[in-house]
């Protein structure tokens, strides 16, 4: 096993930011993996001088588009990095196993509880 990393950029409350650790958590509990660490970024990225609004700013435009005139809040871009150790299988299933949580499939049109992007 090895160290790996599932990146995932979200427009999101404290609320929102403790929902996807939960479905992490979660994915991560059902599998042979363990998580050694966790970094959320809001500003300049690590070992980058891209910023998370130069590289997530579309999600709060999403959140504008499907939520016409609510306040976004509390709501901020953030990178939330969580390192695991575990197969690359292992990690594929969790990494699927999140987003599938985070944005249910299906082809009718609905509004994502916080706005994501997998890196």
């Amino acid at each position: 096993m090895r160290t790996r990393e599932l990146k995932f950029g979200l427009y999101a409350d404290e609320q929102g930011l403790a929902w996807v650790r939960g479905l992490v958590g979660e994915a991560v509990g059902r599998r042979s993996a363990r998580i050694t660490g966790e970094s959320v970024s809001t500003d300049t990225l690590p070992h980058s001088a891209m910023t998370t609004a130069d590289l997530y700013d579309h999600l709060a435009e999403q959140w504008a588009v499907e939520n016409p005139g609510r306040s976004s809040g509390s709501r901020q871009l953030v990178r939330l990095c969580v390192r695991l150790e575990c197969s690359l299988r292992t990690w594929r299933a969790v990494r699927t196993s999140v987003i599938a949580s985070m944005c249910p499939a299906g082809t009718a049109p609905h509004v994502c509880r916080v706005p994501w992007m997998a890196g």
